[in-house]
């Protein structure tokens, strides 16, 4: 053994896959069968994704990016969806939204807190069912840049304060992204200072000024 040593190949530096590979496609309902289960997946219909399942979760990837992940469902014939990948869709059609299998799950899952609820129902007794709705699939939207947990607790600052109004939670989305923001130190301009120069006065304009007779006659 320790003559062969010498003649191994080194470890390999990645271990070996762990998942199962498979390349479902994305059917009318914008979900991939893996197994026995679909996944809600963010694709065209009719795109081919590859799936990779793993113990306790599945990825789908496409193109070498990561379109979504999901915990792994054990259970037969089963939908595992996920709200944030029917959003495009449901701001085309946002009468969808309330009986949809999506956020049926969300609000099993607790991820539809009574704040998103109660902001909702004010938009739409302001603006209407169809347009209270699609402002609030705007503010869903907003989640993906942002995150859900920001959109979240700006929503339940916004109803806490009575405000009820998109622009509010826009707000305050933009205003924690600024106190992140790392304050500008002061600059060096070491050289420039040479170009320093004085500031201007109007002492020299005085002599133009015109002493009037006591009378108040101008001549």
């Amino acid at each position: 053994m320790c003559l062969e040593r010498e003649h191994l190949l080194p470890l390999a530096e990645e271990g070996l896959p762990l998942a199962s590979i498979h390349f479902p496609k994305v059917n009318s309902s914008l979900c991939a069968r893996v197994l026995t289960n679909f996944y809600s997946v963010p694709a065209p219909v009719g795109c081919e994704v590859q799936a990779k399942v793993y113990a306790a979760a599945v990825e789908f990837w496409h193109e070498g990016q990561c379109l979504a992940r999901h915990e792994r469902c054990f259970s037969r014939q089963k939908k595992v969806l996920n709200l944030e990948h029917y959003l495009d869709v449901l701001s085309k059609k946002p009468g969808a939204l309330a009986g949809s299998s999506a956020l049926e799950q969300w609000r099993a899952q607790g991820r539809w807190p009574t704040s998103f609820d109660q902001l909702w129902g004010e938009l739409k007794k302001r603006r209407g069912k169809q347009d209270g709705t699609r402002a609030m699939i705007d503010l869903l939207l907003l989640g993906r840049t942002h995150g859900f947990d920001a959109l979240r607790e700006a929503i339940e600052k916004t109803v806490a304060i009575g405000c009820m109004d998109v622009s509010a939670v826009v707000l305050l989305l933009n205003a924690g992204r600024g106190e992140l923001r790392e304050t500008a130190g002061p600059v060096d301009i070491g050289s420039l200072s040479r170009y320093d120069r004085p500031q201007p006065t109007l002492i020299d304009y005085d002599q133009l000024l015109r002493k009037w007779p006591e009378t108040g006659v101008i001549q």
